[in-house]
């Protein structure tokens, strides 16, 4: 499974940068990381298609790192090139 730490995230964050929080609207709204859309878990799982191209890159996340570890593996299983921000949103805020 493909991951990546917050310290690497932040040095690749730019315009254009596909970033995708599956937290809850609530929690995007309250924060979340520069260039982040929000779409939930279980609209991303369900819908892959709708948001996701197999030649893009993606990096996801959560609170913590580990829902998006496992959506990370399932995305990856389907052919998608997504990367779980390690330790989530919560790991970023105290890296910054």
């Amino acid at each position: 499974m493909n991951s990546i730490s917050t310290k690497d995230l932040k040095k690749i964050l730019q315009p254009g940068i596909s970033i995708i929080d599956i937290r809850e609207k609530v929690k995007y709204n309250l924060g979340h990381i520069k260039y982040a859309i929000n779409i939930t878990k279980n609209e991303l799982m369900f819908n892959t298609e709708k948001y996701l191209v197999k030649d893009k890159t993606y990096y996801i996340y959560c609170d913590k790192g580990t829902i998006s570890k496992g959506l990370v593996n399932y995305l990856g299983i389907k052919g998608y090139n997504a990367y779980n921000v390690i330790g989530g949103y919560d790991a970023y805020k105290l890296d910054i």
